[in-house]
């Protein structure tokens, strides 16, 4: 695995880098936009050229499973972590966890079945989102509705529609037996809800010993950072078709109409308005001018992604090589890190620290890019063992319980803290 590791690293660090910026944005979109830097970035490490011909579906694919449950609400479950009591400590670390786990099945299980999907073995993509829907549906019909299980009263619980259409997912790859996507969705939600509940952790002790940092943005990178150690290791300890087909250019067009403008459209609609930024950002000053400024260039910036994304893919006629993929990541990642400067003041005189790390982040992904090792493990597995899973389920739990006896015993009474149940 040593050899591997670089590859890993690289997809956890672009994924992390984009899951803290999501943070500036929030929402399915936000989330959306960061899924589709994490696939870009595991295609690069992957270096299979036949995985480069069928980006745009991969990259698809990623951005709505990754973004779809961008819908949970999890403010109050974070507080329920900064507890001074075990028990709603647990509690709130336990159901970060869990909130990870609905972000990683979702978004590992579609990447992964796009890997898988051939002529032979097609996903039958229609009937599997009808099955994801409907699962939605009756989750939260029977968990909120019918059994009354609130997990954030009183905030909504699409928690349970993610729940209910992560659980259609992994059935409708049972069913078909797709092994690989249920071990990249499987690995993908271990990796994200421990980073979770990981990333709370430290929120905590960041507050506890008064770093002057903003302690969020560190919790959003590391569900980000493991989800991708998580979804790549997945990826590429698992058994994969040897040679993928090439897309048709109708799926490649809607594909790169969906992640390089339509997102990037509402990110803009949603965050960068010129209303919306009058209320954002707080600039005694000159607060028309920074909040013009700020949506001219975000427009520039979004129009810029939109042009050399449909620009690339006209050039490429949907048949894409290595540095096409890599001009694609550069572009997205680093429109992404820019106009988190701007929805954040950058025109009002706001420069943040967290924004500089972006940047650190991003060259030295570039940097590792170059140098990496293989990615695929030499004895790749495609059967699935239940109970080793029941082992890692077991094991992470007593984890979330250790750090959240250390966090209750290492503070008082904090602020943003609630507690899910009276003691």
């Amino acid at each position: 695995m040593k050899k591997q590791l670089l590859s890993i690293l690289i997809v956890g660090m672009a994924f992390g880098t984009a899951w803290a910026i999501r943070g500036q944005f929030g929402h399915e979109q936000g989330a959306a936009w960061a899924g589709g830097i994490g696939a870009l970035a595991l295609i690069l490490a992957a270096k299979r050229q036949d995985w480069y011909a069928k980006m745009l579906p991969i990259t698809l694919a990623s951005l709505i499973g990754w973004g779809s449950s961008g819908m949970i609400s999890y403010g109050m479950v974070v507080g329920y972590g900064h507890s001074d009591n075990f028990p709603n400590a647990f509690y709130g670390l336990l159901m970060l966890f869990v909130i990870g786990c609905l972000y990683g099945i979702l978004g590992g299980g579609l990447v992964g079945l796009s890997l898988e999907s051939t002529k032979e073995k097609k996903v039958k993509w229609g009937a599997l989102f009808s099955e994801i829907v409907a699962g939605g549906i009756i989750g939260y019909y029977l968990l909120i509705v019918q059994f009354e299980w609130l997990m954030t009263p009183p905030r909504d619980e699409m928690w349970a529609v993610s729940m209910g259409a992560g659980l259609a997912l992994l059935w409708h790859m049972v069913r078909n037996k797709y092994q690989s996507p249920i071990r990249v969705a499987l690995y993908s939600a271990i990796g994200a809800g421990f980073g979770f509940a990981f990333g709370n952790f430290l929120q905590i002790l960041g507050g506890v010993m008064e770093i002057h940092f903003n302690m969020w943005n560190v919790m959003e990178y590391s569900i980000g950072f493991f989800g991708g150690l998580g979804m790549s290791y997945g990826v590429f300890s698992s058994v994969w078709p040897a040679d993928a087909p090439v897309p048709e250019r109708w799926e490649s067009r809607i594909s790169v109409l969906v992640v390089f403008v339509a997102i990037p459209l509402i990110i803009l609609a949603d965050n960068l308005g010129y209303k919306t930024l009058m209320e954002r950002i707080k600039d005694p000053s000159n607060p028309e001018t920074s909040s013009f400024l700020s949506t001219l260039f975000g427009g520039l910036i979004i129009l810029t992604v939109a042009v050399i994304g449909y620009y690339t893919f006209l050039k490429s006629k949907a048949r894409f090589e290595r540095k096409d993929v890599l001009l694609l990541f550069i572009v997205y990642l680093s429109a992404y890190i820019s106009i988190s400067y701007i929805v954040s003041g950058l025109f009002a005189g706001v420069l943040l620290l967290n924004h500089h790390l972006y940047w650190l982040n991003f060259f030295l992904l570039l940097w590792l890019i170059g140098k990496q090792f293989p990615a695929f493990f030499d004895k790749p597995v495609s059967e699935m063992n239940t109970n080793r899973w029941l082992l890692y389920l077991v094991g992470v739990a007593i984890v979330v319980a250790l750090l959240a006896f250390i966090a209750v015993n290492s503070h008082g009474e904090m602020s943003g803290a609630h507690d899910r149940f009276p003691l």
